[in-house]
């Protein structure tokens, strides 16, 4: 793995107890200010951060294995990013493309033209966020298609907005409460190996919900199917093979827009510039966000150019949608993909992370799967020769992670998964140590189990 220079030491460093002084400071102000409805993985609040690492506000200097939730890939302080947007805001901020256009919105729309899967023709938009894509993606398979009906999957994540809350599978803490949802979304049963039936294969798993589809709706009244290529708050769920490319055959052959959600798997985290490349599957509609722009906010929707030049003049866009500083982010955080070979950098991770987590996997007797795709990887927490979800021991160990320096993120619909989402540039020897310690807490877990 080739190795990057950095602003800050790319070592862990705990000087104080977590969170410290002036973290826990920063909690009790924030009682009084924030509302309580938003939540934070991790009670250290954040004063710097380059690289691998976050130094928080009382000097702890932490090993970041969470990115932001997939976001900063190229570091959260790259320095070509970091330019970008102070040359673009020393310039303007604002004009609102709707209103005076400008060409970084248009360079950003030719870029994903040509990353994106397919060589057909294609047409962009772009938003603040990934649940305003999927929302405008949604929108747009409806109205181009003339129908209603959208299909999603068990165990997906799509957003917190009121139509992606009725995509999303998992109710606490997205969805209790807050209804009622969107109409006509309709959920199917999706590929989960590990949980799966043995021996289900990908083509069979999809024909288990193409026939449920059909017996239930009819292909006649679906506008769109809406899939995670990797489920990311699902689980780190990576499809049998097989099931993807079924899904889309099914949905070409019957005029349903198939959206690919890479907001998470998007922009080189798989070890592809995006998921559905490693089944050769090409999505009608992408939905992209998170690590667009290296932190700033930026989304996007590409698809045919059929189905986007459908909709009418003003149906499509948002006061702050392709903001200027973000594009220009957006593009500096491209180029460096492309520099770094951050897809090849995404497949050096998983290389030595997974061999090792497997191994040990034999060893104890909680992880009932290592799996993942380059540097989007999880492990499944079960009780201790069972496959039963053990939520409980996961946040322990979360959080004795956090204690020894290491930020680390928990996902899945039982909240049992530990996900690993490091910077795509994160040295070796950082990575190393953070994956050190979680082995070292799983070994003392299991024995205390």
């Amino acid at each position: 793995m080739i190795e990057i220079e950095h602003r800050l030491a790319q070592r862990r460093n705990i000087v104080t107890a977590l969170p410290g002084p002036r973290s826990s400071a920063l909690a009790d102000r924030r009682k009084a200010a924030v509302a309580a409805g938003v939540g934070s993985s991790v009670p250290v609040y954040a004063a710097d951060a380059d690289g691998g690492v976050i130094v928080d506000v009382d000097g702890n200097s932490l090993i970041d294995l969470g990115s932001g939730i997939a976001v900063t890939g190229v570091g959260a302080s790259h320095p070509k990013v970091a330019a970008a947007v102070a040359d673009q805001a020393g310039r303007f901020t604002h004009t609102c493309f709707m209103v005076t256009p400008y060409e970084g919105y248009v360079r950003v729309a030719e870029e994903l033209a040509v990353l994106t899967p397919g060589d057909h023709e294609k047409r962009t938009v772009l938003f603040n966020s990934g649940a305003e894509a999927v929302e405008n993606a949604i929108k747009v398979a409806r109205l181009a298609t003339g129908k209603s009906a959208v299909v999603a999957f068990d165990h997906a994540y799509h957003g917190r907005t009121n139509l992606t809350m009725a995509l999303t599978a998992k109710s606490m803490p997205y969805k209790a409460n807050f209804g009622p949802f969107a109409p006509e979304i309709y959920r199917m049963p999706s590929s989960y190996p590990y949980r799966d039936e043995p021996g289900l294969t990908g083509a069979e798993a999809a024909r288990r919900a193409i026939s449920r589809i059909e017996a239930q709706l009819g292909a006649d009244a679906v506008a769109a199917l809406i899939i995670e290529p990797i489920q990311g708050e699902g689980g780190f769920i990576v499809p049998t093979p097989g099931f993807l490319p079924a899904l889309a055959d099914w949905a070409r052959r019957n005029n349903v827009v198939f959206i690919a959600d890479e907001v998470q798997t998007g922009f080189a985290r798989t070890g592809a510039w995006f998921a559905s490349e490693h089944e050769g599957v090409v999505p009608d509609i992408i939905t992209m966000a998170k690590g667009i722009a290296g932190g700033m906010p930026l989304a996007a929707i590409t698809g045919r150019a059929e189905l986007l030049d459908a909709v009418h003049p003003g149906g499509l866009g948002g006061t702050y949608g392709g903001n200027p500083v973000a594009c220009a982010a957006a593009l500096a955080t491209l180029e460096v993909m492309r520099e770094l070979d951050l897809p090849a950098r995404a497949r050096e991770i998983e290389a030595m992370v997974v061999p090792g987590l497997r191994a040990l996997a034999e060893q104890v007797g909680v992880i009932g799967e290592v799996r993942g795709r380059g540097a989007m990887l999880a492990i499944e927490i079960v009780r201790p020769g069972t496959s039963v979800p053990d939520p409980v021991l996961t946040k322990a160990i979360a959080a004795e992670a956090l204690s020894a320096g290491v930020v680390l993120l928990t996902c899945g619909t039982h909240g049992n998964v530990i996900r690993l989402l490091p910077p795509l540039v994160i040295g070796a020897d950082l990575l190393a140590d953070g994956i050190d310690v979680l082995t070292e807490i799983l070994r003392r877990k299991t024995v205390s189990n």
